[in-house]
C-alpha cells in the first residue's frame, strides 16, 4: 500500500514539478530560441491548458477504461513527450510536446487520486494518503523551481528531460504494485468528445484572446471575436452536457456546495501563485540578475515548508474544518503577495522575498491538500474520477486564466527599467494577484459565517 502510495504520489510530484521548473527555464529558453515573453509563458500554458482542458474526459476516462490502464499508459506517453521535448529547437514543437504532456498528465491526475479514494476507507486512513499525495503536487510546484534551476545551470534542455526518465521508471514499478481492477465494459459513445472539445477549444480561445489583446487592442474585432466564440463553445459544452446520455460532467454534481467551493478555491490558489511566480523568476533574473541557481535556492523555503508538512496533515484535516483551513491557506498567500509589494532596488533576500516565500509555503501546505480533500469527500465511488477531474481542471484552468492575464498586463508596458526595479506593468500585475486573492479569501470567509448562523439556527 505504501509503495503504491509513493508511485502515485511521484507521478503528482512530476506533473507539479514540470510546471514551474520549465517557468525557471524561460529566460534562458527565450534567449536560446528568440522567444519573447508573449510566445515564452506558452511554454507554460501550452501544458496547463493541456492539462486543464482534459481533465474532465481523463476523469471519465479512468472511471470507463479502468483507472490502472489509464494512468500507466498516460505515464509513458508523459515520459516519451519529456524525452523529445528535450532534443528538439523548434519553439512551435516544444510547445505541441508540452501541450501533449499536459493532456497526459490530465489522465494520471484523476485516475491517481480515484485509485486512492477507492483504495482508501474515507476517514483517518483517506486522509493520511490523501494528505501526502496531494502534499506531493504541492512539492512539485515548490521544489520544481529548485530541480529547474540547478538542472538549468548545465542546460535548459536538462531541465525538459528531467522528468523524462523518472515517469519511465515510475511506470516500470507501478505495473507491479498498482493493482489490477475489474474489466469494465465500455462503448465510445460513453466518451462525451464533443464536450471534451468544446472546452478544451473554449479555454484556448479565452487564453489566446487575452494574450494577443495588448497586441491588437482589447476592443478589436480578433479579441471580440474570439472571445465572443469561447462564450459560444462554452454554452455549446453545457447544453452537450445536458443532453448527451454519458456526459463528461454530470451537471447534478454540481448541487454539492462543498464540491464548488473547493473549485473555487483551487482556482484562486494556484492561479495567483502561478502568476506570481512567473513575475518574481522573470524579475530576478532579468532585472536582479540572479542565476537559476540563486532563483532555485530562494524558493527553496517554501518546499521544505511543503514537504515537512506531508506527515501531519491528515491528523489536522480530522480535526479541523477544511473550509477554515483553506481561510488561513487563503490567507497565508495574501499576505506573501502583499509582503513583496514592498520591494525596493537593493533589499537584501531576508528583507524582500524570504517572508514571501514562507508564507507561499505555509499556504500551499495548507490549502492544496484541504481543497482536494473537501471536493472528493462524500462522492461515489463510480463518480471519484469526476470529482478529482472537476477540480483539477478549476487548478490547472486558473492557473491558465490568471498567467494570460498577467501576461497581457506585461504585455501592454515597457520592459526597460533600472537595475533592481520590478518591469514594467509587473506592479499592476502583482496588484491584481492581490485583489483576486482577497476576493477568494473574503468569499470562504463568507461561507464559514452562514455555516456557524446555520448550525446555530439548528441548534
Amino acid at each position: 500500500m505504501w509503495l503504491l502510495l509513493v508511485v502515485l504520489g511521484g507521478v503528482l510530484f512530476l506533473d507539479g514539478l514540470d510546471v514551474s521548473a520549465a517557468g525557471v527555464a524561460l529566460p534562458s529558453i527565450g534567449r536560446d530560441l528568440g522567444m519573447g515573453p508573449s510566445q515564452l509563458q506558452w511554454i507554460v500554458s501550452g501544458y496547463v491548458l493541456g492539462y486543464g482542458g482534459l481533465l474532465l474526459l481523463g476523469g471519465r476516462a479512468s472511471d470507463l477504461l479502468g483507472r490502472r490502464r489509464v494512468l500507466l499508459v498516460a505515464v509513458g506517453v508523459f515520459g516519451v513527450a519529456s524525452v523529445i521535448s528535450a532534443l528538439v529547437s523548434i519553439d512551435q514543437l516544444i510547445i505541441a510536446l508540452r501541450f501533449l504532456k499536459g493532456v497526459a498528465a490530465a489522465f494520471t491526475v484523476p485516475a491517481g487520486l480515484s485509485i486512492i479514494t477507492t483504495t482508501f476507507a474515507e476517514g483517518p486512513a483517506r486522509n493520511k494518503a490523501l494528505s501526502i499525495y496531494t502534499v506531493c503536487g504541492a512539492s512539485g510546484f515548490s521544489l520544481g523551481l529548485v530541480f529547474g534551476g540547478l538542472l538549468t545551470e548545465w542546460s535548459w534542455r536538462a531541465t525538459l528531460f528531467f522528468p523524462g526518465p523518472i515517469a519511465l521508471a515510475l511506470l516500470l514499478i507501478g505495473l507491479r504494485v498498482i493493482p489490477r481492477s475489474e474489466r469494465t465494459r465500455f462503448s465510445w459513445a460513453q466518451f462525451d468528445a464533443a464536450g471534451a472539445a468544446s472546452s478544451t477549444l473554449a479555454m484556448l480561445l479565452l487564453v489566446f484572446a487575452v494574450v494577443r489583446a495588448p497586441q491588437v487592442g482589447w476592443v478589436s474585432g480578433q479579441t471580440i471575436g474570439l472571445l465572443a466564440g469561447s462564450a459560444v463553445l462554452l454554452a455549446i459544452f453545457v447544453l452537450v452536457q445536458r443532453r448527451h446520455r454519458h456526459p463528461l460532467v454530470r451537471l447534478g454534481i454540481l448541487r454539492s456546495a462543498r464540491l464548488v467551493h473547493a473549485n473555487m478555491s483551487g482556482m484562486v490558489m494556484f492561479g495567483g501563485y502561478m502568476a506570481f511566480q512567473f513575475m518574481v523568476t522573470l524579475y530576478l533574473q532579468d532585472s536582479l540578475h540572479w542565476s537559476p541557481i540563486e532563483v532555485a535556492l530562494g524558493f527553496l523555503p517554501a518546499g521544505l515548508i511543503v514537504a515537512a508538512s506531508a506527515t501531519k496533515m491528515d491528523r489536522v484535516l480530522d480535526r479541523v474544518s477544511t473550509k477554515v483551513l483553506i481561510v488561513v491557506g487563503l490567507a497565508a498567500f495574501l499576505a506573501a503577495y502583499l509582503w513583496f509589494l514592498r520591494v525596493q532596488p537593493g533589499m537584501n533576500y531576508a528583507d524582500f522575498l524570504l517572508p514571501t516565500i514562507v508564507l507561499l509555503g505555509v499556504g500551499f501546505a495548507l490549502c492544496f491538500p484541504s481543497v482536494n480533500s473537501q471536493a472528493t469527500a462524500g462522492i461515489h465511488d463510480d463518480e471519484q474520477g469526476l470529482a478529482s477531474g472537476l477540480v483539477n481542471t478549476s487548478i490547472q484552468v486558473g492557473g491558465a486564466i490568471w498567467l494570460a492575464v498577467i501576461t497581457a498586463i506585461l504585455g501592454s508596458s515597457g520592459t526597460t527599467v533600472k537595475q533592481g526595479e520590478l518591469l514594467g506593468g509587473m506592479q499592476a500585475g502583482f496588484l491584481v494577484i492581490v485583489g483576486l486573492t482577497a476576493v477568494g479569501l473574503l468569499g470562504t470567509v463568507g461561507l464559514l459565517i452562514a455555516d456557524g448562523v446555520r448550525a446555530r439556527r439548528a441548534a
